[in-house]
């Protein structure tokens, strides 16, 4: 028996938020360089320099720097996505007309995650601006943007109150969702494509083995990267950089990347964000999968 869709949302969102937890653990190292390259691209010379420099400058626990707003953002957004893909599945359905029980392809499974991404926006950009800032710390004081000592989340969220108002919380919200949108349609449809792949002998998706499942969460997370990572680094920009004053809005902060750092420049830190990917990613969906599989169990007939 189907579980009531209440019951069904709030399984779907206890799901995402124990792979958004999974996600976090697995790859927040990469994704602090992933941050710092962004926003300082001439301050590093590669990944690696940047985890050694990082190390050097301020130990170890700096390659963690952010962990408890990217837990939060994490959760938050994983929580809100997955329990708005389900039932942005089922708007899917009723767009195309199909029955409640069919199956979606690969294209509607993209799309219903596309959809869903909006919704996650909303709760994931407060917690990423304050994560980034606290990733890009100490490139900030040492360039000599901000002084020292907003170095904690209070501070951080304290600092934006105060200068900008509740609505600061949303800098970046626009290229948030211009990086969501198009970025989780080829989340889900990577996983759901890579997924299909292992099931092309007649097995059921739901039948997978812990291997094709990280596999294709990791699948799919490449995809996105590689979809969106420059609109990234643009968003990256503008949250961190408007710690020193008002920063200029996302196609101004594109133009001026392009125009006096090169293309090359929204590309940087995309390296320890590929490297991230499987195993983050994978650990998001494995989890997710797990936890959902385990949670439905209890309405099987």
């Amino acid at each position: 028996m189907s579980p009531h869709p209440v019951v069904q949302a709030v399984i779907d969102l206890s799901a995402g938020a124990i792979g958004g937890t999974a996600c976090v653990l697995s790859g927040q190292p990469f994704d602090t360089a992933k941050v710092k390259m962004q926003t300082f691209p001439t301050m590093y010379k590669g990944f690696v320099n940047c985890f050694i420099s990082t190390y050097k400058q301020v130990g170890f626990r700096g390659l963690y720097h952010g962990t408890t707003p990217a837990l939060m953002a994490n959760i938050a957004e994983n929580s809100v996505l997955f329990m708005c893909y389900g039932f942005c599945q089922q708007v899917v359905r009723n767009l195309a007309g199909i029955d409640s029980e069919t199956k979606l392809s690969n294209v509607e499974n993209a799309l219903a995650g596309s959809f869903a991404s909006v919704f996650s926006s909303l709760v994931l950009c407060p917690t990423e601006l304050v994560k980034c800032r606290l990733q890009a710390m100490h490139e900030m004081e040492v360039s000599g943007k901000i002084a020292k000592g907003q170095n904690t989340v209070w501070s951080v969220v304290k600092g934006v109150l105060r200068s900008d108002g509740p609505l600061g919380m949303y800098q970046g919200l626009t290229s948030t969702l211009v990086r969501e949108v198009p970025g989780y349609f080829f989340f889900f449809g990577g996983y759901e494509f890579s997924r299909s792949v292992f099931t092309s002998g007649g097995k059921s998706k739901d039948d997978l083995g812990v291997l094709p499942v990280v596999f294709s969460g990791g699948f799919g997370g490449a995809c996105l990267w590689l979809s969106v990572y420059p609109i990234d680094c643009v968003k990256s920009r503008i949250q961190v950089l408007s710690m020193a004053g008002k920063q200029a809005g996302f196609l101004k902060t594109f133009t001026s990347i392009v125009k006096y750092e090169g293309i090359p420049a929204l590309y940087s830190g995309l390296t320890p964000t590929m490297i991230r990917t499987f195993p983050a990613n994978g650990a998001l969906f494995l989890t997710y999968e797990l936890s959902r599989k385990m949670m439905m169990k209890q309405f099987d007939t």
